[in-house]
């Protein structure tokens, strides 16, 4: 089992580093390993050390994935690249922007920079236009999701990060099913699919009739979250 964070096990938020997961949903990551005899993974665009901040210790008894496939955890050993210096430049010329309106948020990563403008809807064109033309000059990939655009590392996606983790002892040869809510989900499920399994869009763009190589579907992060509660109390068959 693969899941996202941000708008699929846990409600988006206006401010990205405000998000964290409560008491009970660490609790049911820890049950939903037990479930799994470890077959659990998170894999999500934020770095690794935002993960370890938004759910806890639980993270670190986890394979995670961060930074959109670039850098990953296992059993304690972390992989990852250099970060491109470039990136810096790239931090600057969106703060630059995103201090024309009240509200937008600029969100530094480790091997990437997003542009948030959740809300200052107003900002989406200008910042879209910026990052075309930064990710141009500085060969970087675009990742855009909901409400924002993030200029990253190139190398990585989600769906790298499924393939990666299915090779490895004890998730080789089982079914994978790929949570998650955006764009950047869709290689994921893509992956998950390749190899067997379903991917499970989760939120509005499971009812507005978008493309996605998901499978399956859940409305909202707390149907997620519930969902799962009874998959880890046996409710759900495995």
């Amino acid at each position: 089992m693969f899941l996202d964070i941000d708008g699929t096990l846990l409600e988006l938020a206006d401010d990205p580093d405000a998000v964290r997961a409560d008491g009970a949903t660490r609790a049911l990551l820890g049950d939903l390993a037990r479930r799994l005899d470890g077959r659990l993974s998170m894999v999500s665009g934020r770095s690794l050390e935002q993960i370890d901040r938004i759910l806890g210790p639980i993270a670190q008894a986890l394979p995670v994935t961060g930074s959109h496939g670039l850098e990953y955890r296992w059993n304690g050993v972390w992989a990852r690249p250099e970060r491109l210096p470039v990136l810096e430049d790239v931090a600057r010329d969106f703060n630059t922007l995103a201090r024309t309106w009240h509200g937008c948020l600029v969100e530094e990563k480790s091997f990437g920079v997003a542009f948030h403008w959740r809300l200052a809807p107003e900002a989406q064109q200008p910042a879209q236009a910026l990052a075309v033309h930064l990710a141009q000059a500085h060969a970087l990939k675009i990742q855009h999701g909901k409400d924002l655009v993030e200029l990253r590392m190139p190398g990585g996606d989600k769906g790298q990060a499924v393939r990666r983790m299915m090779a490895r002892p004890g998730m080789a040869g089982t079914q994978p099913v790929f949570f998650g809510d955006d764009l950047t989900d869709e290689a994921g499920f893509a992956a998950a699919r390749a190899l067997g399994g379903h991917g499970v869009l989760v939120g509005p763009r499971a009812l507005d009739g978008s493309s996605t190589a998901a499978t399956l579907s859940l409305p909202s992060p707390a149907a997620v979250r519930a969902f799962l509660r009874d998959f880890a109390d046996g409710s759900q068959p495995a």
